[in-house]
């Protein structure tokens, strides 16, 4: 076991910065699962490529800004990248946060009926089509198919050990959380019961198995409309 010092990277909101051991998960080192996120990712990325214009086109029509959204967010042992997504907000979302009730306990927010969520992006929300750029993510080793939700800065800052212990691994477009309820889980505690549960019960054909589960459930959605 090694020790990685996350100073560097973040300070707690008490600005006293963390000296915390983080072990490796083995699934960092695994070549089946980077093999896996490489290929998943080229698909992910073959779709992107032919659902751009559609959906870049829907979301300037349905509402003035950007048509991605980027975002610091942070990964494995607390390293700090950039997320893109189909943008799903109003262009103004950041700056009303505030006028929206957290409906959520924890270090996470979510309101299920969100005002500044525009029409498309609901559907794209629903379907998933709002993280399809975050393949590139996975293509170039930030994130992987299956692993953690990526938190941002603000959740970071309030991170105990036990949550730092999310990010020994990558986080992921898929996980545990996705797959077991990601609507209906409203505690930040138990988001991060579901991370560390895939931590213990990993192997390398068990991302697969999320992965085919994922596909089932977002194919479902889809149905849905």
């Amino acid at each position: 076991m090694y020790q990685i010092s996350c100073t560097p990277v973040i300070e707690s909101a008490t600005t006293h910065a963390w000296e915390l051991p983080l072990t490796p998960h083995p699934s960092v080192n695994s070549k089946f699962k980077r093999f896996l996120d490489i290929l998943g990712s080229l698909v992910g990325l073959l779709i992107l490529a032919i659902l751009f214009v559609p959906i870049a086109i829907a979301i300037k029509i349905d509402s003035p800004g950007p048509i991605f959204f980027t975002q610091e967010r942070y990964g494995l042992n607390g390293r700090p990248f950039h997320i893109h997504k189909f943008r799903s907000m109003v262009s103004e979302a950041e700056r009303l946060k505030s006028l929206v009730q957290n409906e959520a306990n924890g270090l996470i927010f979510k309101n299920k009926n969100d005002f500044r969520v525009t029409r498309v992006g609901r559907f794209l929300r629903s379907t998933s089509l709002d993280e399809l750029p975050q393949f590139w993510n996975v293509l170039v080793g930030e994130m992987s198919l299956v692993g953690t939700r990526p938190p941002t800065k603000d959740e970071v800052l309030h991170y105990n050990q036990r949550h730092w212990q999310r990010l020994n691994v990558k986080p992921g477009l898929t996980g545990e959380w996705q797959i077991n309820g990601r609507s209906h889980v409203k505690d930040f505690e138990q988001v991060v019961d579901l991370d560390l549960q895939y931590q213990k019960k990993w192997y390398p054909m068990y991302d697969l198995l999320l992965v085919v589960k994922t596909f089932f459930i977002i194919v479902g959605r889809v149905g849905a409309f």
